[in-house]
């Protein structure tokens, strides 16, 4: 009988799964909560300032519904990396927005004030017509889950929204590096495509390369994808 009886040791070791499978629960939740893509855009309201216009406005996510859209977090307004991507987003605007019809929104945790004296100072943004949203209450930064808490700047968020609301791509990094956006209109370029045929683009698609037309050989293709698509071609600027 008194083996039935459980022992301190026994206890502790109890006690110590107990804590260990709460942290790994935490682990998950924090994971999985940190992942955006394949959920619904957060919703937002949040005053702005229009580069275009040089007028402050309001943005919200009810203005972007229906429609193709990147919402591109930066750290700071007046620091050193955040103007020259601000800068290349916009000098490619005219293919961003204009061919392939995606909405921009730029956000810091600056307010509308600083928007507008960083865009009319800092001479790389000459000539800017980005719309860029102010976070100061860090509401907007915390619900894309970019806000680094201790120092209430976002980190380099990027996340492109197709027209049903649905984020289908995500780009978190931090502070110190700048994106790619030649490879985000590349990104653009690919998700548009799939979700208007229903194919899928392998590895550094582009336009005019050959996709995996899996929702009509889906069968025939798995375990040879090899035989529809070359590494070279893949591979192939």
């Amino acid at each position: 009988m008194a083996c039935d009886q459980p022992t301190a040791s026994n206890e502790a070791d109890k006690t110590q799964t107990q804590e260990e499978n709460k942290m790994n629960e935490n682990v998950n939740v924090a994971t999985q909560a940190g992942v955006l893509v394949l959920k619904n855009m957060p919703e937002f309201k949040a005053e702005a300032y229009n580069a275009e216009t040089g007028h402050y406005t309001e943005v919200s996510s009810e203005d972007y519904k229906g429609k193709w859209t990147v919402v591109c977090f930066y750290p700071a307004d007046f620091t050193f990396v955040c103007p020259t991507e601000i800068a290349a987003m916009n000098a490619h605007l005219d293919t961003i927005k204009g061919e392939l019809g995606c909405e921009v929104l730029a956000v810091s945790t600056d307010t509308k004030f600083s928007h507008k004296r960083f865009a009319e100072t800092e001479p790389l943004l000459e000539g800017l017509k980005l719309t860029i949203a102010a976070d100061p209450t860090h509401e907007m930064s915390r619900k894309f889950g970019v806000l680094i808490e201790d120092a209430g700047i976002a980190l380099r968020g990027r996340f492109l929204i197709n027209p049903d609301g649905v984020i289908v791509a995500q780009e978190v990094q931090a502070p110190p590096v700048g994106r790619n956006v030649n490879e985000f209109i590349r990104q653009i370029q690919a998700h548009q495509h799939a979700y208007k045929t229903g194919e899928v683009c392998p590895a550094g698609w582009r336009p005019g390369k050959k996709t995996l037309p899996v929702n009509t050989d889906v069968e025939p293709m798995t375990g040879r994808v090899g035989d529809y698509i070359t590494l070279e071609e893949i591979l192939a600027d």
